[in-house]
């Protein structure tokens, strides 16, 4: 491109500027680059869509099935995800007025957002939390406002921690349980002092329900809309990425009260206009007959989420034993290292990529991510590496 006078870095927007890019991406980008990395990085099931989704898809685009639908999504699949929420939490949305079909939660976070914030408007947010978050925040004009989980508390989040940070300016409380990086869930006995708190304060609660199917034990998801007069205060999120394997196919979910509903549907339908058809159809056949698919990897990823942690317990890193999603977040605190240090020496001596917990919020400090959304054998390899690294290249 030829040269030009114009400081393109001086004409960007403020907010751009002010916000670092994913902290995930840096090191898998240095990874892309080099041979045998095993990763433990990048939140993703290493599992192909179930057949039957792809294959309702397959034929929807046989039939020719390629046009826009209605801004708010193809109504049978609202009303699909009306139905499961009716059967799983008796929760009664209006498939017409209070669901909104997204391009995957990330757009419906930020059209959460830009909907409720004016300039200045705080969002608490407990910390480590999704990266995505903060970002998410600052762009809509509000001020991020980081609560601290804590490692003794299995990382969950009381109200007398939140009651801390509260302020006249605090308008939205955003939640992520289960939790991204941690693995963390929140008991209904959790979510109903928090409920307390938000209805105390009047404050509108986000809550990102993305792993929501993802829970191990005997301890079943907790929704928050699900808990005492907060259907009408929480503004529930949702998708097919993480439950379904459909990552790529970008298709999550809204659900509220008509007003914001409608609110996020006007900004949806200047910028995004409607989520793709196909993945719509997909989706429908996912809520139809994806259950089956859906608790086989299930059981799968609990089968390796109880491999790396009696690994990475017995390699003497502090483990909190995850409940939910498909993430660890060992203490690396023994070994000398910040958490940049840590996974960067990891990568360049042994070749096993996986996050630092600073790309989580800065109280992520001390702690790496590990992603146990991969095969069996590429858990054992890594813990392997892990565990020469520790032995050989301790500060």
């Amino acid at each position: 491109m030829a040269e030009t006078s114009i400081d393109w870095n001086e004409r960007l927007s403020t907010s751009v500027r002010s916000i670092a890019p994913s902290g995930i991406r840096k090191f898998f980008d240095i990874a892309a680059k080099m041979e045998d990395v095993i990763s433990l990085g990048v939140g993703e099931p290493d599992f192909v869509t179930p057949w039957p989704i792809r294959e309702s898809c397959i034929y929807g685009l046989e039939q020719g099935y390629t046009s826009y639908t209605a801004n708010r999504g193809l109504i049978e699949l609202r009303q699909e995800i009306a139905n499961m929420y009716a059967r799983e939490y008796d929760l009664h949305y209006a498939p017409d007025t209070d669901i909104l079909v997204t391009v995957g939660v990330s757009e419906a976070m930020d059209l959460a957002m830009r909907a409720l914030l004016e300039p200045g408007d705080e969002v608490l947010i407990p910390e480590p939390c999704y990266v995505s978050y903060a970002a998410c925040t600052t762009l809509a004009g509000g001020v991020p406002v980081a609560v601290p989980a804590k490692l003794e508390n299995e990382f969950r989040i009381t109200a007398a921690e939140l009651e801390q940070y509260v302020t006249p300016k605090t308008k939205v409380l955003l939640i992520g349980y289960p939790n991204n990086p941690t693995g963390a869930i929140m008991t209904r006995q959790d979510f109903e002092q928090i409920a307390d708190f938000a209805e105390q304060h009047d404050l509108i609660v986000i809550s990102d329900e993305i792993y929501g199917a993802l829970t191990y034990g005997d301890e079943p998801h907790a929704c928050f809309a699900a808990m005492p007069r907060m259907q009408e205060r929480t503004v529930l999120l949702n998708g097919f990425s993480k439950a379904y394997a459909m990552t790529g196919w970008r298709i999550g979910y809204a659900m509220g009260n008509p007003a914001i509903i409608a609110a996020m549907t006007k900004i949806h339908q200047y910028t995004m206009l409607c989520a793709p058809v196909t993945a719509q159809v997909g989706a429908i056949e996912a809520l139809r007959h994806g259950e089956k698919a859906r608790l086989k990897m299930l059981h799968e990823y609990d089968r390796r989420r109880r491999l790396i942690y009696d690994g990475l317990t017995k390699l003497g890193l502090t483990c909190f034993e995850p409940k939910g999603a498909f993430y660890i977040f060992p203490d690396i605190t023994s070994s000398g290292y910040t958490s940049d240090e840590f996974a960067e020496q990891l990568l360049q001596t042994e070749h096993v990529a996986l996050v630092p917990g600073t790309a989580f919020g800065a109280c992520g400090e001390g702690h790496v991510r590990c992603s146990y959304a991969t095969s069996i054998d590429k858990i054992s390899e890594a813990l392997t590496r892990i565990e020469h690294f520790l032995k050989h290249h301790k500060k």
